[in-house]
């Protein structure tokens, strides 16, 4: 039997009773402990006689120790319960009652002593112990991380008792934490076949069972039977989509809990935006944005540096500064980073550096994500003296050691300034071995300045690290056929047809809420339909008349395919396809947004700036990392990317 010594639970000397109030007892002790005057209401209950004390009122008292969590004062009035042991009268074995023994465990369970509350749950067998108390102990071990005794706790229940809906939801927790589904499909085949039948907590524990597990089909179909889903059901949906990489069904799932009429909450901000982010979504993250201000919740500064990602991501930089501003003193180290990569990413580090000059001025001390932003802002402007001085910097000023993004982003200025030699020696001093990606930028600019003789020398060493990254032989097939070098040129092509599969190029437009995507040389259905054929043709005249047509960049067009093959192929570039769609489809005087998987070819960049220049329209093209805003016949990046 569980009897606490005096050093576990203090026993109060014996006190000189005081008269009796004429309230009752029990009220004064509930204003006591609404007012927060624990100790109070405590010293009030052991100055009566115990025939005065009745359940509610230790219900009323354990209640405030939980809310507290305060062990000393539950400790007291567990060994007053003790002393009544033994003692006749029904009101003298109050701590045999299932309410108070469940507090008790719960008292204990949030106040870290997991082992005080295993003895009073094992205290006097655990054959009649009723089902709230199972419940409470489960809870308690499930609470302080024992997720297997949890579990082993529902195993033995069953022995005595058909667990209910409390019960299954701490084994299903636990079976996901343990990350062991077959248990856990063996508790679901229970659900099924209770008769209670399963209420939201337990479906939503189905849900994250199965998604934590990575069952996410079962996820699908538990989803698809459930009568009714909370904020939590749709948070765990669009998470799971997220996190298979099926972003438009993450974001699809997100329209339909927005039709359904279902609120946002944290969670849902941090699954959603993400997506939005990725797949380039502005409306709907702007729907998220508003429904954040129509709120009462003042969002975190989490969710609001992801919020300002979100519009940096989708190309509209200057909606994120309004939030960045916004915080005031609210921002953190991550937001000054958010900020500064989405000036990176639109190309607009001459903001970004002096942004970079005031987050000092504010007291920040940059990290190694502050320079990852900095030196790739740098690279793809040019910005040669600035991104060198700051690479210095950061060693120098900040000791921060140059990481493998830090390198890539050195060496990828040095080469683009033509200072191919001193690239080179930046790769072969790295103190780390240098990535696939770094010989690769390496190789892009011998790919820029025609120099063969180190393009060569680059390729052994980068097909022995990356053996099937197609581009990495585009390049090298560009460099043979720039030179004339058609044996290369066969070589080169050899290699790919054995051993390699090109990724095929993909772009998606959002158009009234809805997304049309389109692969390169695939839509047959768009190309040959009236619309398409029309428009088409108003603007072949045009872009012929500003010199679209006297002389296209074929890129990796080979040479010796037809010309009309060429054009053919060029004019089925997916970018191209969502552009023409975007046309026929998208209001008048609205920027056209296209996502695509790949980087833009040099004969796109040129077509759209050729389009935008004869529709008057503007083309908002994002690539694996930046932007590209086509407006009058010119792009933000200059021509440099």
């Amino acid at each position: 039997m569980f009897i606490p010594n005096s050093t576990t639970i203090p026993v109060p000397t014996n006190s000189t009773p005081t008269p009796h109030t004429h309230k009752p007892l029990h009220s004064t002790v509930k204003f006591l402990t609404i007012s927060g005057k624990l100790d109070e209401a405590l010293q009030l209950i052991e100055s009566h006689p115990i025939t005065h004390r009745n359940l509610l009122t230790y219900e009323t008292l354990l209640r405030a120790c939980i809310a507290k969590k305060s062990l000393h004062h539950g400790q007291r009035l567990h060994a007053q319960l003790l002393r009544s042991r033994g003692r006749k009268g029904a009101h003298h074995n109050l701590l045999n009652n299932p309410a108070l023994k469940s507090k008790l465990i719960t008292l204990y369970s949030v106040c870290n002593r997991i082992n005080l509350a295993r003895l009073l749950f094992y205290d006097g067998g655990i054959e009649t112990i009723p089902e709230s108390v199972w419940v409470s102990m489960a809870i308690g071990y499930s609470r302080n991380g024992y997720s297997k005794d949890a579990l082993s706790l529902y195993v033995d229940m069953l022995r005595f008792l058909r667990p209910g809906n409390f019960m299954f939801s701490v084994a299903l927790k636990s079976c996901g934490e343990l990350f062991i589904v077959g248990v856990g499909r063996g508790v679901h085949a229970q659900i099924v076949k209770s008769e209670e039948g399963p209420d939201q907590f337990v479906y939503n524990g189905l849900l994250k069972l199965y998604s934590e597990c990575g069952y996410f089909e079962d996820v699908v179909r538990v989803f698809d039977e459930m009568p009714q889903r909370d904020i939590v059901s749709w948070n765990l949906l669009i998470s799971g989509f997220a996190g298979r990489g099926q972003l438009f069904e993450a974001f699809d799932a997100l329209r339909r809990m927005q039709v359904e009429g279902v609120g946002f909450d944290g969670f849902t901000l941090t699954a959603a935006l993400p997506v939005c982010a990725r797949i380039n979504a502005l409306s709907g993250g702007k729907e998220m944005h508003a429904q954040m201000v129509k709120s009462v919740i003042r969002p975190n500064v989490f969710a609001l540096n992801s919020l300002m990602d979100m519009y940096a991501k989708c190309g509209v930089v200057d909606y994120a500064r309004r939030i960045f501003d916004g915080m005031g003193r609210r921002r953190d180290l991550r937001s000054w980073n958010t900020m500064l990569n989405g000036y990176a990413i639109a190309r607009r580090m001459e903001e970004g550096l002096k942004l970079f000059d005031e987050m000092l001025g504010s007291g920040f001390s940059p990290n190694t994500f502050t320079f990852d932003a900095l030196l790739s802002g740098c690279s793809h402007m040019g910005l040669t003296t600035e991104g060198e001085t700051l690479f210095h910097r950061m060693q120098t000023e900040f000791g921060i050691s140059p990481s493998v993004e830090h390198y890539a982003c050195l060496v990828d200025i040095l080469g683009r300034a033509g200072r191919l030699k001193e690239a080179l020696g930046v790769v072969k001093n790295m103190h780390e071995k240098p990535s696939g990606r770094i010989w690769g930028l390496l190789l892009n600019s011998c790919h820029i300045y025609g120099d063969l003789h180190l393009a060569e020398t680059i390729s052994k060493v980068l097909f022995e690290i990356e053996p099937k990254y197609v581009e990495n032989y585009v390049l090298l097939l560009n460099i043979y056929e720039n030179a004339g070098l058609w044996e290369g040129v066969t070589m080169v092509r050899e290699m790919m047809e054995k051993h390699l599969k090109k990724e095929v190029g993909c772009s998606w437009i959002e158009i009234k809420n809805r997304f049309h995507t389109f692969v390169a040389g695939g839509d047959l259905e768009l190309g040959s339909s009236e619309e398409y054929q029309k428009l088409w043709s108003e603007f072949k005249e045009a872009m012929r008349v500003v010199g679209y047509y006297n002389g296209p960049d074929y890129g990796v067009v080979l040479r010796d395919v037809n010309e009309e093959i060429k054009k053919a192929w060029i004019c089925g570039h997916s970018e191209r396809l969502a552009a023409m769609f975007g046309l026929i489809h998208a209001g008048s005087g609205i920027p056209l947004r296209i996502t695509k998987n790949l980087r833009v070819c040099a004969d796109c960049h040129s077509w759209m700036k050729t389009m935008s220049q004869v529709t008057g329209r503007v083309f908002v093209l994002r690539e694996t990392k930046h932007f590209h805003h086509f407006e009058k016949g010119s792009c933000s990046c200059k021509d440099y990317w």
